[in-house]
């Protein structure tokens, strides 16, 4: 597993810092200002005292970064409000992500001129949203409400379709077969695992908040659920993140119903805050670090197809998927409907993903030059105008005023 040095971390937590500052009097995504930030420590990091060949890995991800974000989004999401929309947002998570996967493979073997094992494995590792990058934006934006709602929950649930789907392209593209038997048992694991994971994990720390007042146990208990539901499950090869959003899901509805103190309440949610403030700082840093030694071009046409080809692939996720609720009470506006399109980013997830192709594969380097491609386009074309389209169309406002 990549690490990372305490000097790298101070480093990279002092110039976030900074860049919240910055960030905040410029009127920019913190996100994007980070990517920014790395892109100029990687162009000049010969200047730089302490070493910062760092590189964004699954292991780094996967260990360290993305549970406490997935815990702590979920953790505020409130299953009374989600179970009224858990049907749509199924749809979007596996009708939604198998047909961005398609329209995006088709793209590449018809546009780019890949071979089809290469242009599914994008097609599939491309498809789903990425949470961090997702749950960054519309917290920064002030998104509120159940648009909000359904933006963070699509983002987190539907990571499962996508490594699933994942899973068998690689198999396939390697030489495995696997059938489509083979494939829906793959999905039912990987779903049913995260979720008893998830489960043991937040009723495990629950037993032991409930029998303690003292506000740092119950602190202690909820990195154990976090940390806990997300190692346990990738253990068992199926979901860490929808592991981690159940556990977050269990233990924050919970405490919303008094099984937790006051003061611990006050406690967890200032850490958390911090937890994920310092790991998205961390992960977007690095992704800039890393795309300041991407070299864009040679592979300039196909990532031109793939950018266009995933936002088609998202209208054709999101625009059918919400006309099959268009004449039931839980109908998505058609405003929501392009909020929802225009904020499907990708991110870190997908890098992870792509990083993780073995080398043998002869287009893993296309694959990943591609997608830190569509990251880029992602953090600063999309990240920088959904700001702006949100308050083109209102809904920042009216949502302060009136929750959505």
């Amino acid at each position: 597993m990549e690490s990372l040095g305490i000097e790298q971390v101070q480093v990279i937590i002092l110039a976030g810092a900074i860049v919240a500052l910055v960030a905040r009097r410029l009127h920019i995504p913190y996100t994007v200002g980070l990517v920014v930030a790395g892109l100029i420590a990687g162009g000049v990091v010969s200047f730089f005292p302490i070493p910062l060949e760092i590189h964004l890995s699954k292991d780094l991800l996967f260990r360290v970064l993305l549970p406490p974000l997935i815990f702590e989004a979920a953790l505020y999401i409130d299953w009374k409000k989600l179970k009224l929309d858990f049907a749509l947002v199924s749809v979007y998570a596996t009708v939604g992500v198998v047909l961005s996967a398609a329209v995006t493979a088709l793209f590449m073997n018809m546009a780019a001129g890949w071979t089809w094992d290469a242009a599914v494995l994008f097609g599939v590792l491309i498809a789903a949203t990425d949470p961090v990058a997702v749950i960054a934006i519309v917290k920064e934006a002030g998104l509120k409400g159940r648009l909000r709602l359904l933006v963070e929950s699509e983002s987190l649930f539907n990571d499962s379709t996508a490594a699933v789907g994942f899973a068998v392209a690689l198999a396939v593209a390697s030489g495995i077969s696997a059938g489509i038997g083979s494939s829906v048992l793959m999905m039912i694991v990987s779903v049913a695992g995260g979720i008893l994971s998830g489960l043991f994990a937040a009723g495990i720390s629950l037993l032991v908040i409930r029998s303690t007042e003292d506000h740092l146990v119950e602190l202690s208990m909820t990195t154990v659920a976090a940390f806990g539901s997300f190692w346990l499950a990738e253990h068992f090869q199926t979901s860490g993140i929808l592991a981690a959003t159940t556990a977050g899901l269990v233990v924050g509805n919970f405490a919303a119903r008094g099984t937790i103190t006051s003061r611990g309440l006050e406690y967890i949610k200032s850490f958390w805050d911090f937890a994920a403030f310092v790991a998205n700082t961390i992960i977007f840093i690095i992704l800039g670090i890393s795309l300041a030694f991407q070299d864009f071009a040679l592979a300039i046409i196909p990532a031109v197809v793939a950018v266009v080809a995933i936002q088609v692939g998202r209208a054709v996720a999101v625009y059918p998927c919400s006309a099959l609720f268009g004449w039931t009470s839980r109908r998505v506006t058609a405003t929501h409907q392009h909020i929802l399109f225009w904020g499907g980013l990708r991110g870190a997830l997908a890098l992870a993903l792509a990083l993780s192709i073995p080398t043998a594969l002869p287009y893993r380097q296309a694959i990943l030059t591609v997608t830190f491609a569509v990251v880029a386009f992602s953090v600063f074309v999309q990240g920088l105008t959904i700001p702006l389209l949100l308050r083109r169309t209102g809904l920042i406002r009216a949502q302060n005023n009136a929750q959505l």
